[in-house]
């Protein structure tokens, strides 16, 4: 297992500056001599240049054959291009850029996206775009953010006005489209519409806080199917049945980001941050002596559950960036910390040239579909784990960062 290191450790960067199209087997050059990674470096770098390592073309995140634009590319080469931000590395520019420039063609055309799926999940991606077209003015970039937000325009609604997560998910919120749609659109209609559509955003928050919060443990199921038609949700209140982790993750993670570009005069910021309080101080009754949070949040000693990176990494991200930012009391900085020490110490471990192995990933969960997926706890507790999944790798790099660690 590894220790946590100490916050300070950086040595000086060697620069290789790659021009034109890189595939980016080069990453950061302080490595060791036998081409490994060091530890001397931050945990965000040790991450990212593992997925860089693993992964040589942006495209291949998640061990994608083919090129296709997808939700786990967008959460990590967001947080590589936050990491890039502070670091000022070509090697990790050029991995984000290579992935927007194979997926849009000359025209601005995203490949392999299909608007008609009205997909929410396919929003997030469009994140990396926005630096993008700032540093470039590269035409190609906003004709693609512009073809997102058409799907957010006319993407299906609940009756009382939430998006659908999907057009074949009907009238259902999950938890996880608050991150998946949220942020972009934020950003989106102060970078471009001075930020005329701020109460939308702030009204998918309202519905998912009022109609998915557990009034006994203050925590957010993972779905609301305001139909009460599916067979997963409750007949009175049409939430699914059980908490998990990952989704509360990218709800608090959602939160978090969309604060960034709402003024703090905006009428409805307050509330963004009330509905974060809430839910932070709700998670912090369910946090593990390890610092690290279950599967299921609130079944910690039933049989079957387990200690889940992704989740973890989310909520050590948000409590972080929510105190550093001044929206959760100082508390909540020494809560992340003791979540992040929860990760290094019992759930990563270091490959041979010293990668960064994050275990105890949930791959993937959701509501519905085919095959038929309930939301009980037997259900989320038999989904498959993988190490380094995206859903794990980013915010970790995220948390890192917000940390300093």
């Amino acid at each position: 297992m590894v220790k946590t290191i100490k916050k300070g450790g950086f040595i000086a960067i060697a620069l290789i500056v790659v021009l034109g199209y890189t595939s980016c087997k080069t990453t950061s050059q302080t490595t060791t001599k036998n081409g490994g990674i060091s530890k001397d470096l931050k945990w965000s770098e040790r991450m990212a240049q593992t997925v860089m390592k693993s992964h040589e073309q942006s495209y291949m995140i998640d061990d994608a054959k083919e090129p296709k634009w997808d939700y786990v590319h967008g959460l990590v080469l967001t947080s590589i291009q936050v990491l890039n931000k502070k670091i000022n590395n070509p090697a990790y520019h050029n991995y984000v850029k290579s992935y927007a420039d194979i997926l849009i063609d000359e025209k601005g055309v995203i490949k392999t996206y299909e608007i008609e799926k009205y997909n929410i999940d396919m929003v997030v991606a469009g994140r990396i775009l926005f630096d993008l077209y700032a540093s470039t003015k590269d035409n190609r970039y906003l004709v693609a953010m512009q073809t997102l937000k058409k799907q957010i325009e006319n993407q299906p609604r609940t009756p009382s006005g939430g998006f659908w997560h999907k057009k074949v998910y009907p009238n259902q919120m999950w938890l996880d489209g608050l991150y998946m749609g949220q942020p972009f659109y934020t950003q989106y209609t102060v970078t471009f519409e001075n930020g005329k559509n701020l109460d939308d955003i702030a009204k998918q928050f309202e519905l998912i806080q009022m109609h998915a919060t557990d009034k006994k443990t203050g925590l957010l199921y993972h779905g609301w199917d305001e139909s009460k038609k599916m067979p997963w949700a409750n007949p009175e209140s049409g939430t699914s049945p059980n908490f998990w982790s990952r989704s509360i993750g990218w709800y608090v993670m959602a939160l978090v980001d969309v604060l960034d570009y709402f003024p703090k005069d905006h009428p409805k910021q307050k509330e963004l941050v009330g509905y974060l309080n809430n839910v932070a101080n709700s998670l912090t009754q369910f946090q593990d002596q390890s610092g690290l949070w279950y599967q299921v949040t609130d079944m910690g000693g039933k049989e079957g559950n387990y200690l889940e990176a992704s989740g973890s990494a989310m909520f050590a991200y948000a409590y972080a960036k929510g105190a550093n930012k001044g929206y959760l009391p100082a508390k909540f900085k020494v809560l992340a910390n003791k979540a992040f020490d929860g990760l290094t110490n019992d759930l990563v471990k270091l490959g041979d040239n010293g990668e960064v192995i994050l275990t105890q990933a949930c791959a993937v969960a959701g509501l519905g579909g085919k095959p038929y997926r309930d939301g009980s706890y037997e259900y989320y507790v038999n989904e498959r784990k993988k190490d380094n999944d995206p859903k794990a790798t980013g915010p970790f790099i995220l948390a890192a960062l917000e940390l300093n660690r």
